[in-house]
């Protein structure tokens, strides 16, 4: 890492080296296992026809669903044939620039840790599931993979402009909160912090609250996000090809001299130069979201 770049501080373990990578997956009991089964169980009950197609298949193609946790290194093996990815265990979040090294060689760190039946519902911390079945399936989707790749390389130029920010909301409404156009009036999520909670999963393609709008890369990095609740606004690609074509095909070094160092746009605004798909009535954010109890509607 440059002397120059700043990397914020987090403590690293004593038992991981620089590369922040566990020595080896976490032995899972048989509770841990029924929780990932119960939880795969949930959501499958609601992605079916609300989830990308190529989510679906990915979870068919690397069979996750066959009963508990995966084994990293075996899902590693089958996504390598599909798409050069591996899938590496990590002890919590990691560096910023860690982890675009990791994506940038084509490794997915998941959390090597699951959620508790009180953490059921909701986790701050991403764990095994939301990382493995939320993001995973996605990267055998070789353009999707190929984004990723590149969204990795792309962090260390944003760290040099101190642009991190900006980056970071590229990230969260495309890999996090996607949603994908799949034809007429079939709007679907492609993102894993929407695919790995039901409530959302529903909210995001259905609901009549929040906006959204055509992806313009532009305007996304120049938008505010919400970590802790259901967003007000969702991104829609035409394609993963077209997400790609936007994204690495774009010159972040101008684009990246003239962002403002802090947010323009509201994470509920549109504005003039939207491609409006759906323009929200934000009820759900105007009655106070999760904190007051409020409908997702």
């Amino acid at each position: 890492m440059p002397a120059d770049v700043f990397t914020a501080p987090l403590k690293r373990p004593e038992h991981v080296g620089d590369d922040w990578l566990e020595p080896q997956q976490t032995h899972y009991t048989s509770e841990d296992d029924a929780i990932w089964n119960d939880l795969f169980a949930r959501q499958m009950d609601v992605l079916p026809g609300r989830a990308a197609s190529a989510f679906m298949a990915g979870l068919e193609k690397l069979d996750l669903g066959k009963g508990g946790v995966p084994d990293f290194k075996q899902m590693s093996e089958e996504l390598g044939k599909l798409t050069g990815w591996s899938v590496v265990p990590v002890p919590m979040l990691i560096p910023d620039h860690v982890f675009f090294w990791h994506l940038a060689n084509r490794r997915f760190p998941a959390g090597n840790f699951i959620r508790t039946r009180e953490t059921f519902d909701y986790i701050q911390e991403p764990d095994v599931f939301h990382d493995v079945f939320g993001h995973v399936p996605m990267l055998s989707d070789p353009t999707f993979a190929d984004y990723m790749q590149e969204y990795g390389k792309a962090g260390w130029k944003a760290m040099r402009y101190n642009r991190l920010k900006a980056l970071g909301s590229l990230y969260w409404y495309t890999v996090e909160f996607g949603l994908i156009e799949e034809g007429p009036d079939d709007i679907r999520a492609y993102g894993a912090g929407i695919l790995s909670g039901p409530t959302e999963a529903v909210f995001a393609v259905e609901a009549e609250s929040p906006n959204r709008i055509m992806l313009n890369v532009d305007r996304v990095m120049r938008t505010d996000y919400v970590i802790s609740d259901l967003q007000p606004t969702y991104f829609v690609i035409e394609s993963f090809e077209d997400l790609y074509r936007q994204t690495v095909e774009r010159d972040f070094d101008r684009l990246y001299r003239n962002l403002p160092p802090a947010f323009t746009y509201a994470n509920s605004a549109i504005i003039d130069v939207d491609n409006v798909v759906h323009r929200g009535t934000q009820e759900y954010l105007l009655r106070g979201g999760r904190g007051s109890g409020a409908a997702p509607v």
